[in-house]
């Protein structure tokens, strides 16, 4: 499955053009208050819902710019920006 996404040097691109970043996550946590169970699950527990989240790609065959969009797994397609409170 194809999709398309905006990159903001370059327009509308083929997502192979891209590389995925990860999802956004917000700041990182100091390390020196976290126990190890909490370090682990802030570097590699992920949650993919089947709603629109912020992403973070790179686009490897254009620009070279890194930057980050909202889009929806479920369907594949970017989605205008929400307001989410990070917790």
């Amino acid at each position: 499955m194809t999709f398309r996404l905006t990159c903001p040097v370059c327009g509308a691109r083929d997502v192979y053009e891209f590389r995925y970043g990860g999802q956004e996550r917000g700041p990182r946590p100091e390390q020196a208050q976290l126990s190890s169970d909490e370090h682990f699950r802030w570097t590699q527990f992920r949650m993919t819902r089947p709603e629109p989240q912020e992403e973070w790609w790179y686009h490897t065959g254009g620009c070279g710019v890194w930057f980050t969009t909202w889009r929806n797994p479920a369907t594949n397609r970017e989605e205008p920006p929400h307001e989410v409170e990070r917790g």
